[in-house]
């Protein structure tokens, strides 16, 4: 059974109600999750985990949210050669670029990313289910 830490960011509740759908689906395939906001959670904890799912809005000129995520990332980033990761985040305008330009880091990380799903605005059931599936494949 894999350990799955899922730790994100939200700021208007969307890429939280992704939070959700992605614990739900990997729960259903059968892992041990955790779930947690960034403002919960230490670097340190990162390497207690098999897969590692980071979610975060898209800001400004299609970003990480810069208050929390993107100092918090920064500091993970070094301890995430050889980890399974995942991504997933919401975005209003654009066309996910910053999901794009995220994986990039992890993969300049040394991170193996597994996954990743995105969200225009709240998610749609069609979103949520993506989720699920997406939650299923960190399983």
């Amino acid at each position: 059974m894999a350990k799955v830490l899922i730790v994100y960011v939200t700021t208007t509740g969307n890429t939280e109600k992704m939070a959700e759908a992605i614990v739900e689906g990997a729960k259903g395939a059968g892992a041990d999750v955790t779930c947690k906001t960034v403002g919960d959670t230490k670097v340190s904890e990162l390497g207690g985990y098999d897969v590692i799912a980071f979610g975060s809005p898209a800001m400004g000129a299609e970003v990480l949210e810069e208050a929390e995520m993107e100092p918090f990332f920064t500091d993970a980033a070094g301890s995430l050669s050889g980890k399974k990761v995942a991504l997933f985040g919401s975005y209003d305008w654009g066309d996910g670029e910053w999901l794009r330009t995220w994986e990039d880091r992890c993969k300049e990380a040394g991170a193996d990313v597994i996954a990743t799903v995105k969200a225009h605005l709240e998610p749609d059931d069609d979103a949520v289910a993506e989720c699920k599936a997406f939650g299923a494949k960190l399983a």
